[in-house]
């Protein structure tokens, strides 16, 4: 514990899922974590189980939300050292029925969004930070039903090599990790009833025999917070059970 005594992070979906686990296991190694998200509600919640961190309600797909998000970092006044660039959302749609109006959301939050938080985050960096942003092994699959999920995410995974190469010089780190199925509410709301059936049969093929958990990722992003990672430089972390490893 205490990896991170000291620093500042920011996570982005920071109120369920992997954004919360993440935030936690920030907190727990001595970092004050700012978390943003579009529901209020559960920001306050995820504040309360968190314990040093403050939340900021916002789109990070709205350039303003995340001007007043990073105006509450630095009125923190230690500048930042993490940014875990998480917020995503999926939409499970072929070809034929994939609609503009989704194909836009997606790319609005998870490209446009993961852009913006790096990108207003820059005045801020301290020297020798880390940024991880989320990617997914659906960036190199290709799922029927999940090709504009898995062109965002790959999208997500080019900024990676080419922000590392830009902000390398300042020490400063630019990493991905990448989850396979892993035990969050997009189960519930991508497949509802069928949740639990789906995640039996995807785990059924995995080398893990299961899927995974949060906190799993948590580990994982927070190796690449620290300083134990310090020469991994625009590399992609799988953490997937083997799915895309086999």
């Amino acid at each position: 514990m205490g990896q991170l005594e000291g620093k500042t992070a920011v996570v982005t979906g920071g109120s369920a899922g992997i954004g919360l686990a993440t935030a936690k296991r920030l907190a727990a190694e001595g970092a004050h974590v700012f978390i943003t998200g579009r529901r209020e509600t559960e920001l306050e919640k995820a504040v309360a189980a968190i314990g040093n961190a403050t939340a900021v309600s916002g789109d990070v797909s709205v350039a303003a939300d995340m001007d007043r998000l990073y105006e509450r970092v630095r009125e923190h006044g230690q500048g930042l050292d993490v940014v875990f660039a998480n917020a995503g959302i999926n939409h499970i749609a072929t070809l034929d029925q994939l609609t503009e109006e989704a194909h836009d959301a997606l790319f609005d939050t998870n490209v446009k969004g993961t852009f913006l938080t790096v990108q207003k985050a820059l005045p801020l960096l301290n020297d020798h930070a880390s940024v991880i942003l989320t990617s997914s092994t659906a960036a190199e699959g290709g799922a029927a039903g999940m090709s504009a999920y898995g062109a965002s995410k790959a999208a997500v995974r080019a900024y990676a090599r080419a922000w590392a190469d830009e902000l390398g010089s300042r020490g400063i780190r630019v990493n991905v990790v990448s989850p396979g199925p892993v035990n969050t509410s997009l189960w519930d709301k991508a497949f509802g009833d069928r949740a639990e059936e789906m995640m039996e049969t995807v785990a059924a093929g995995l080398p893990s025999k299961r899927v995974g958990d949060p906190d799993e990722i948590a580990a994982a992003v927070t190796f690449l917070a620290s300083s134990e990672s310090s020469f991994v430089y625009g590399a992609n972390l799988y953490v997937d059970g083997g799915l895309n490893q086999i």
